[in-house]
């Protein structure tokens, strides 16, 4: 009979979920709630909370399995291309527009997998890009240029 074991790793991380989730709750406690088809200012913010709490909660438990999978090395390849990738977004939405901003985030964050190739990345950020500007543009009707300023068009 295996004896129950607990990862430490896994404690920490749920406990910080819950710290953080129990921060936010109670910055979010001040503020007016509504209901779910009134949002207030507070809600979200607790409902995210109340979500890292209970996520939390299931790292802590998962932490007592029997066996645990070692931790594999850091992909430092994805941190690489995945963190730049919305702040690249944000930096240039407005001065490239919408659509080749939104093509060239999708290109850069392709390339977190080694095993992506630059023609299969071109199609997949192609169809991103063009799915986004119909719902986004078309079907929504959001009101923001597909074109900016730096491109002179």
């Amino acid at each position: 009979m295996k004896s129950l074991s607990f990862s430490m790793r896994d404690l920490i991380c749920g406990l910080l979920f819950i710290a953080v989730g129990l921060f936010f709750a109670i910055q979010a406690y001040g503020l007016e709630l509504g209901t779910a088809f009134r949002m207030g200012p507070g809600y979200f913010p607790l409902v995210l909370a109340g979500i890292l709490v209970l996520l939390g909660i299931i790292v802590i438990i998962q932490g007592t399995q029997l066996e645990h999978e070692p931790m594999g090395p850091i992909a430092w390849r994805g941190l690489l291309f995945i963190l730049p990738a919305p702040i690249f977004f944000g930096l240039t939405v407005r001065g490239l527009g919408f659509v080749p901003s939104l093509f060239l985030t999708g290109l850069l964050a392709a390339f977190a997998s080694t095993r992506m190739r630059p023609g299969t990345a071109l199609l997949l950020v192609g169809g991103l890009t063009l799915f986004s500007v119909i719902v986004f543009s078309y079907a929504l009707g959001l009101p923001f240029r597909r074109f900016g300023p730096w491109l002179g068009l």
